[in-house]
């Protein structure tokens, strides 16, 4: 036996369903697919990396049909670099193509070791029914700890979750069910924040007995991490676009990663610039610095 064919695949498996990650993908089905090795045509391998690659792509289990998945071969330090050799598989009845794609490298124990987004498209075109190994580099800015398990590790697929409400404590106490219920069903119909971007949506506005302003907004966190907000600074306009007040909110606030949360601001009625509004529409906003 060659010596190669002692070493054993370290990472493990990551598999989803076809339709996760392309449009108008087929279902998944039952039936059992082995795929085979698909070699890039610019990957330069020895013949003893294809004897192994092809050796270790047997001992595969099969996938059903219509699944995608990540198998995680080996990850070797490289200089600062962490390169992770995974084979992305395609038990599809057609080629897949990928574009740029986030991927989760997850140790033994489900925690995130690194996140990077790829440029997948690099590995071309994947043929029906196969396996494609590649390598996969994490720079130290990638990884969030450098103690890296040698085996139980996997590569994993991103999957963003729909843009969800995200209610405090104090509201979900409070909040009546049919209002939570209307504010879940109005944050699943807005067009969700783009990738990154942080917004404000008016929900109310209203002149209190005090005379102040109090307007409710859906702060929304389109990015993928959890943002906590010490200081909001906020403009309001009304219907005819004037400044209606300006002013900074200190809130020590957090909001959750593609969420939106609702939040009622109180401007005091010394911080008003008009004294008559017209909140037929109006808008609120955090101004640019």
């Amino acid at each position: 036996m060659f010596p190669f064919f002692k070493k054993k695949k370290q990472g493990e498996d990551s598999t989803v369903q076809a339709e996760q990650l392309f449009d108008g993908a087929s279902e998944q089905q039952d039936e059992d697919v082995h795929t085979t090795l698909s070699i890039h045509p610019l990957m330069s391998l020895t013949t003893e990396q294809k004897y192994y690659f092809q050796y270790v792509n047997n001992e595969l289990p099969p996938l059903k049909k219509n699944q995608v998945s990540l198998s995680g071969i080996e990850w070797k330090k490289e200089g600062d670099h962490c390169v992770v050799t995974a084979f992305v598989r395609n038990s599809l009845d057609q080629s897949i193509r990928f574009d740029h794609m986030p991927l989760l490298f997850i140790g033994p124990d489900g925690k995130v070791i690194g996140r990077k987004i790829f440029p997948m498209n690099e590995l071309g075109d994947i043929p029906p029914k196969s396996s494609r190994p590649w390598r996969f580099v994490f720079t130290t800015n990638d990884l969030y700890t450098e103690d890296i398990p040698e085996t139980g590790w996997k590569l994993a697929f991103e999957l963003k979750k729909p843009h969800q409400l995200d209610l405090e404590e104090s509201w979900q106490q409070h909040l009546k069910e049919e209002d939570k219920q209307k504010l879940e069903q109005l944050v699943r119909s807005l067009t969700p924040p783009k990738q990154g971007e942080v917004n404000v949506m008016g929900l109310q506005a209203l002149i209190n007995n005090e005379g102040n302003l109090v307007v409710t907004l859906l702060i929304r966190n389109g990015s993928g991490k959890n943002i906590t907000f010490e200081q909001m600074p906020l403009v309001v306009e009304d219907a005819s676009g004037d400044v209606v007040a300006r002013g900074a909110f200190t809130l020590n606030l957090e909001v959750k990663a593609n969420t939106s949360k609702p939040w009622t601001f109180i401007f005091p009625k010394s911080l008003l610039q008009k004294d008559e509004f017209d909140f037929s529409t109006w808008r609120a906003y955090i101004p640019q610095s």
